[in-house]
């Protein structure tokens, strides 16, 4: 294995945090867009032992700059594979950030070795159904500066899920979750970064599924929301050749809650990947 190594980036005007270790194949690590790459945690020890991997934070998010305005994540991570060199390499993107790899196998399918979508809707899907209560608690919470209020809300809506109570969940998982979640709160970072994201990918990713080249692994934890579960299977089921994961007892980020069934899915993916 080589020696890991960490820094900066310096991209499209501010500075993103990155980390990287092992040898082998490029495997990319990109978080959701409630928390950062810590999120990955379980994940590392694993994949680096078998990989050569990269996780960083988003702009806004872990120890990355705060965003000053809208922010093309497409674009951000197009340029940090570049600047790394990695060549083609597999992305493995949760929720936020499993649209970006999506937008971005459509767009530079050259840089797309293959692809783990993780609890994510592609770009342009259309969700069905009144949006959840939580949802617009959180949303108010964040607007009016509350920031214990908001965190805890967050994990409510993406730790918790629909169907448990706090008290149900992992409480270790949802100690992490508060830590990273208060930086991007406390940024302002989905008002600034993300409200209305510049160069959308058009047509979206939604209507090209059938484009995408790459071998596609969807994943999505078996207590999230409907809508994430439904948008898992309309993926699978039109990107040519995917396959699914749905992790039991787990809901947004079941890399966290499952660590064990998450790493054999998606290491079992990757080792059989061409």
């Amino acid at each position: 294995m080589t020696h890991g190594k960490n820094g900066y980036l310096d991209i499209n005007g501010g500075r993103l945090y990155y980390e990287m270790a092992g040898s082998g194949r490029p495997v990319a690590l990109a978080h959701a867009g409630f928390v950062d790459s810590r999120m990955w945690d379980d994940q590392w020890p694993a994949f680096t032992q078998r990989f050569r991997v990269v996780r960083f934070d988003l702009r806004g998010f872990g120890k990355s700059d705060p965003a000053t305005g809208p922010v093309s994540r497409r674009d951000d991570l197009y340029q940090l594979l570049r600047q790394l060199d990695l060549g083609r390499a597999a992305l493995v993107g949760c929720s936020l950030s499993g649209e970006n790899v999506l937008d971005l196998a459509l767009e530079h399918p050259e840089l797309v070795s293959a692809l783990v979508v993780v609890s994510a809707t592609p770009s342009g899907f259309e969700m069905q159904g009144p949006p959840p209560p939580v949802l617009l608690e959180m949303m108010a919470a964040m607007q009016a500066g509350e920031v214990d209020r908001a965190s805890e809300l967050q994990n409510r809506l993406w730790v918790d899920g629909h169907t448990r109570q706090p008290e149900q969940v992992d409480p270790r998982v949802r100690m992490k979750t508060s830590e990273m979640n208060r930086t991007a709160i406390e940024n302002g970072t989905w008002a600034v970064a993300d409200a209305q994201p510049p160069n959308p990918l058009t047509p979206p990713a939604a209507q090209r599924l059938s484009e995408i080249q790459a071998p596609t692994l969807i994943v999505a934890g078996a207590l999230d929301h409907p809508e994430i579960l439904r948008a898992a299977g309309v993926m699978a089921a039109a990107i040519p050749g995917a396959g699914q994961a749905i992790i039991a007892d787990s809901a947004h980020l079941p890399n966290m809650e499952q660590p064990e069934a998450f790493n054999e899915a998606v290491l079992n993916f990757l080792g059989a990947a061409p």
